[in-house]
């Protein structure tokens, strides 16, 4: 690495970089486009993103970006918010845990957003997709813990940054203009934890997608601001790493492997907030291998790592929007129903059995467990149910599994259609121009069907 800033020198990474060499990389990519659509679809109908759309479509000037799930164009700003909140709202969508946040719900509403008016191929998107992964993982690493612990929302401080990085390198401009492109969505970042379980949160996902896209076409049309955004004591990683920060990670093993390869991006099994899930995945695994009758049921508990729940904001759940964020109520949902799918997070009154059920989790920490971080290693749970009787049930998951059929998660979301049955396989094929084009018409399809269909599953 030469001498130059750190800013200058990660400027230089996005524009030189060619993750394309990279087989592996191009083809979990492709995967996490797909789980971007059918979190989208899906989440394209919640009553949260018909709201953004009632607030900004009236706003929203004229263009060809597409507003998924919606049979309609706006213009690329407009459409970014939306689809990022979107791909949000279900809190379906995928986790990096370097990033200790969702990637891909934040880089690719800005990157369809602007792929029309450019020359670019299905693979140079999947190209900048992957570049706009590695900024904000890479950064997420530089930044330490305390950024998250402190209450900032990463998806949101650091996607306005990836989602800066992969239209940068989309747009093919030059390291001088991208390391003011990268400050201005930084000065931008934005997010508080504080909003979890409130439409806010999703919300957080499509403003960094439309900041971000913003900070590039300001920066693009010769807009200034400083070429330095990470160094000094006043710098990105000053303000924002409260002591905890290591700027050197921001750059070092650039691509060596790509984020997006290790430690990769975790495709959810579950519509709800990845701290929930080793104990999903405990409790279901539990319940398909014994007889559980809730009723003999005496307590339960729920133990984390320190900071292990912190995202888990829910203790006494009123609806299943509630539960996203309720390590309770997925552990109660898990025993009555043995699945844990979009229907049962719906903004439904909780049902009087799973609220009982819920009330007798307990959650615990293992204080001589290393602290919640951003490092995989770090996260585990280990849910205990105790009987009447004295005996006890006991599962410890510390490696999520992952969706295990994406194809499944896909059409679940988005319905039997044929204007959507078309997307994955275009997907894992594109390549050209043409492609990249064909994907675009499909999503800006009138799926009235789908709609329908997306609308009875959240509902």
């Amino acid at each position: 690495m030469t001498n130059a800033s750190l800013t200058a020198n990660l400027a230089r990474l996005i524009a030189a970089s060619d993750p394309l060499r990279t087989p592996e990389a191009v083809e979990l990519a492709r995967r996490a486009i797909i789980d971007f659509l059918a979190c989208t679809i899906a989440g394209s109908h919640d009553t949260g993103t018909l709201a953004v759309l009632d607030v900004f479509l009236p706003l929203a000037g004229h263009g060809d970006a597409i507003l998924i799930g919606q049979g309609r164009t706006t213009d690329p700003f407009t459409a970014a918010l939306v689809n990022g909140h979107a791909g949000h709202a279900l809190d379906y969508d995928d986790v990096h845990p370097s990033v200790r946040g969702h990637p891909t719900t934040v880089i690719l509403p800005a990157l369809l957003a602007i792929a029309r008016e450019t020359p670019a191929s299905a693979l140079e998107l999947v190209s900048a997709y992957i570049v706009g992964v590695e900024t904000m993982s890479r950064l997420g690493l530089a930044l330490g813990s305390k950024h998250y612990e402190n209450g900032f929302h990463a998806t949101a401080t650091l996607g306005t940054i990836g989602a800066a990085a992969a239209c940068a390198h989309l747009l093919k401009l030059k390291p001088e203009t991208i390391a003011v492109a990268l400050g201005l969505a930084a000065t931008q970042s934005a997010g508080l934890r504080l909003q979890f379980g409130f439409d806010a949160k999703p919300l957080h996902a499509g403003l960094a997608a439309r900041a971000g896209l913003t900070a590039v076409k300001l920066a693009a049309a010769g807009f200034n601001g400083s070429p330095d955004f990470l160094e000094g004591p006043i710098g990105f990683f000053a303000a924002y790493g409260a002591g905890a920060a290591r700027p050197e990670r921001a750059v070092e093993a650039w691509g060596e492997p790509w984020q997006i390869v290790s430690p990769g991006l975790i495709l959810k099994e579950f519509p709800c907030c990845t701290a929930t899930h080793c104990a999903a995945e405990a409790i279901l695994s539990l319940r398909s291998e014994h007889a559980i009758d809730p009723a003999k049921i005496k307590a339960i508990t729920a133990t984390f790592p320190p900071g292990g729940d912190a995202a888990l904001v829910v203790r006494e759940p009123q609806t299943g929007v509630d539960g996203r964020f309720s390590v309770e109520y997925v552990i109660a949902t898990g025993i009555i129903d043995g699945k844990l799918g979009i229907d049962v997070f719906s903004d439904h009154p909780v049902r009087p059995e799973i609220a009982a059920l819920a009330r007798l989790v307990e959650r615990r920490h293992d204080e001589t467990a290393p602290r919640m971080s951003n490092d995989p290693a770090t996260r585990f749970t280990i849910v205990d149910v105790i009987f009447a009787d004295g005996s006890k049930l006991s599962r410890r998951v510390s490696v999520l599994r992952g969706a295990q059929d994406l194809a499944a998660k896909f059409f679940d979301a988005a319905g039997s259609d044929p204007v959507w049955a078309k997307i994955p396989h275009t997907v894992l094929t594109m390549e050209t121009r043409a492609d990249l084009l064909d994907l675009l018409d499909a999503l800006a399809a009138n799926a009235t069907e789908s709609e329908s269909i997306i609308t009875q599953s959240v509902s």
